[in-house]
């Protein structure tokens, strides 16, 4: 079925700046939410003006969704990572929701159904919508127990799944974009998280399926999701500035 909501941008159309989310994920310490706020907002004053998209997944269901707007204030699109997964009008619910705060992109997990992806999509005119396919924290062992298939397997099923569920977009390792190059008759932008900068080491890292942000672009990736090599950073404005400079070298 032909997706009636794909806005065909060419991507030669999208601002680099565009190509790359930063994931503002930061867990509360001793401050709880409000500090979880003040960090939230420090990042986004340093990136305001960068054009990049801000992610944000768990800060936002404790602080709601008027954090969206502080964000878009600060010139930078909203990427709600809510991750949705439930029966189809439940979905429709949660995308009813979110027409108040309009966040320029929101996840849903591809194994939530075509028909819940399509109630979420079909209220959502105006927001991206991104079906989550196999979690990139997931090694083929833990893929096999879970789904009965491995990874790669698993993004293709789940890839069909979102196209009939009229998405967007996927969201996917980096180690999979091949298997969607592969596949002709998906046409669903990716976009990739377990990206890691040839220049930074993340230490403790729970990401198994991860690869540069040059060889993600190479490989067909639409957009690039960053998150601790650019929030842990001294200065992540200028980590931000390298990892824009690593994706345009590419496209170049």
């Amino acid at each position: 079925m032909f997706n009636l909501k794909k806005r065909n941008v060419k991507m030669s159309d999208i601002p680099i700046s565009e190509r790359l989310i930063i994931a503002a994920d930061f867990a509360p310490d001793s401050s709880g939410r409000k500090g979880v706020h003040k960090k939230i907002m420090a990042l986004a004053d340093q990136l305001e003006g960068t054009g990049v998209i801000f992610k944000m997944n768990s800060a936002l269901r404790a602080l709601g969704m008027g954090l969206i707007r502080e964000i878009n204030e600060r010139g930078l699109k909203v990427f709600a990572d809510y991750k949705l997964v439930d029966i189809p009008a439940t979905m429709e619910i949660d995308g009813l929701f979110l027409t108040e705060d309009q966040p320029a992109i929101v996840t849903a997990m591809a194994n939530a159904g075509t028909r819940g992806l399509r109630a979420l999509s079909n209220v959502l005119p105006l927001t991206e919508v991104l079906a989550v396919t196999v979690l990139t924290s997931l090694d083929e062992e833990e893929c096999l127990e879970i789904f009965g298939c491995t990874p790669a397997e698993g993004v293709a099923r789940f890839a069909k799944i979102a196209q009939d569920g009229n998405v967007d977009g996927l969201i996917l390792s980096p180690k999979e974009l091949g298997i969607i190059a592969d596949m002709p008759d998906i046409y669903l932008d990716c976009n990739t998280p377990g990206i890691r900068p040839s220049w930074t080491v993340v230490e403790g890292d729970d990401q198994s399926r991860v690869t540069t942000p040059a060889d993600a672009i190479a490989a067909g990736a639409k957009r690039l999701v960053i998150g601790r090599p650019i929030t842990q950073a001294d200065n992540p404005r200028m980590a931000v500035e390298r990892t824009l400079d690593e994706i345009a070298s590419v496209l170049d």
